[in-house]
């Protein structure tokens, strides 16, 4: 509940210094328009008019119950809401969609799906917001369950032109019987142009779905790439599991979120593991492109280069945030860069064009697995710098 009320208070703070900045000589953010502030996932904004010397002196401007609690239960809100023209846009405990006035917490609309995710969690990370391009209106993408909405944001109800009448279903578009899988969405994917780039939160036990990247048209809700994470005949990266895996293996998906460089129109998406999460006798290889950080081409799906942080994963040690895009100096030389953390508290950082390490990465010797059936595989990678941070 703290990192929620914490980025509402960020918001209200947005809003309140829209009107008046204290410095006219600087580009201030006034909005929050893209999940955890922009699509490299920054986490920042550069207002200072609050700073060290006067957060004591700020006083309660407004409270808004969003509700969603059920009585005698215990959730959780994860959301990182968004603030587009004042108005702010976030999830509760119930994963209802709500609006409400920046300026005063007045509840602007509220809408709750029929499609509910079923764990009573709260695990809905965030948004997506799409821009109106003049002919369609602009929509906040949101998800519940197993479906993905496009909301208008002046009324907060589903656009019917998008997908069924108003949304899509997770399930389908993954070569399996949609009826038998489980796929939810608990973290925002990524805009680019009139293309919603998504990931998808899947089981970790057997019969797990698989965790396919999917680009969908931002108007229709039809499908415009996938991207195999467990690859298919004739696709790089079949070689790294047993004959067929695809058929059955699931898991490989990406439940964090990634990061979108708009000008070179790269997506950056982490991976978890496969499934099941702790055994992989069924698995044998290094499981391409499970536990990996992924630079596709936002148009088409194409890979373009990417990097295995842990092979034949049988540790959960999914990829568990959103990569960071950032610019590295050196010897005077700036480099485009994509920094991704991991579980184990290591930073790995890559030149974000080619995918070259920008820091050392050594292979090291791993022991056996000492489970019936199972090989694990011979070295895992780990970045010399920077140091862990755990």
């Amino acid at each position: 509940m703290k990192r929620y009320f914490l980025i509402i208070s960020l918001s209200i703070l947005i809003s309140c210094n829209d009107s008046n900045p204290t410095n006219t000589d600087k580009a201030y953010f006034t909005t929050w328009e893209h999940y955890l502030g922009d699509p490299e996932r920054t986490h920042f904004s550069n207002l200072d008019q609050i700073d060290t010397t006067n957060v004591s002196q700020l006083k309660l401007a407004w409270s808004y119950k969003s509700g969603g609690l059920q009585e005698g239960r215990t959730t959780q809100i994860q959301t990182s809401p968004l603030m587009v023209e004042n108005v702010l846009y976030g999830v509760n405990a119930a994963i209802e969609l709500f609006a409400i006035d920046a300026k005063t917490g007045e509840e602007i609309w509220k809408f709750s799906p029929k499609s509910k995710d079923e764990s009573g969690l709260g695990l809905n990370r965030g948004l997506n917001y799409w821009k109106s391009d003049g002919k369609e209106p602009s929509r906040i993408f949101f998800s519940s369950g197993p479906k993905l909405y496009a909301i208008k944001l002046e009324t907060g109800q589903p656009i019917s032109s998008f997908g069924d009448n108003g949304s899509i279903d997770l399930r389908k578009g993954l070569d399996r019987d949609p009826s038998k899988l489980s796929v939810v969405s608990n973290a925002p994917g990524a805009v680019f142009k009139n293309i919603l780039i998504q990931g998808t939160r899947v089981g970790e036990g057997p019969g797990s779905s698989p965790g396919h990247i999917r680009a969908y048209n931002v108007l229709t809700g039809e499908i415009l790439w996938t991207f195999h994470t467990i690859p298919q005949p004739g696709e790089f990266g079949y070689d790294t599991w047993p004959a067929e895996a695809y058929k059955k293996v699931g898991g490989a998906n990406s439940w964090p979120g990634m990061a979108l460089d708009n000008d070179q129109g790269i997506v950056y998406i982490p991976t978890g593991s496969a499934a099941f999460d702790w055994y992989g006798g069924d698995r044998e290889g290094s499981n391409l492109f499970a536990n990996s950080l992924l630079a596709l081409n936002a148009n088409t799906g194409e890979r373009i280069w990417h990097y295995q942080m842990v092979h034949h994963d049988i540790w959960d040690r999914d990829l568990p945030a959103p990569p960071n895009l950032v610019d590295i100096v050196r010897d005077g030389e700036t480099i485009p860069a994509v920094a991704q953390v991991t579980k184990s508290g290591h930073v790995f950082v890559f030149n974000r064009i080619t995918g070259e390490p920008l820091f050392p990465i050594e292979e090291k010797a791993y022991p056996s697995s000492k489970l019936i059936g199972e090989k694990a595989f011979e070295t895992q990678p780990l970045p010399l710098k920077p140091a862990p941070f755990a």
